[in-house]
């Protein structure tokens, strides 16, 4: 795993960058909030293919329970990826409520969630 780090304006943002997925369940999530947010990241990009796919699945209760740590810190969360696998009306609109708010959003490239944390 790789951490490259942005910085725009003041905000410093870790993207984290793996061949393999590090997020297998809130425990690994929670571990790479702490370990990011210590070391001074405000935000955080992490790719689709780096999070077990039982995450999109809303039933499973880990993205509710994985995002919960990240507001509780008030940490943004970018999660880049193109979502077509996620077709369920649930994550649907999960995925778009998310975009319609600050916090987590969920977007096809890391050049647009460079863009999304500027604001």
């Amino acid at each position: 795993m790789e951490i490259k780090e942005h910085q725009i304006n003041s905000i410093k943002i870790a993207e984290v960058i793996s061949n393999e997925i590090i997020i297998k369940n809130a425990e690994d999530g929670l571990d790479l909030l702490g370990n990011l947010y210590y070391q001074g990241f405000d935000s955080i990009i992490i790719h689709e293919q780096n999070i077990t796919p039982i995450f999109f699945d809303l039933k499973s209760g880990l993205a509710g329970e994985m995002l919960q740590k990240f507001s509780n810190y008030r940490i943004r969360l970018v999660i880049v990826g193109e979502f077509e696998a996620c077709t369920g009306k649930s994550i649907g609109d999960f995925i778009y409520e998310s975009n319609n708010g600050k916090l987590v959003n969920f977007l096809p490239s890391t050049t647009i969630a460079l863009e999304k944390l500027k604001i």
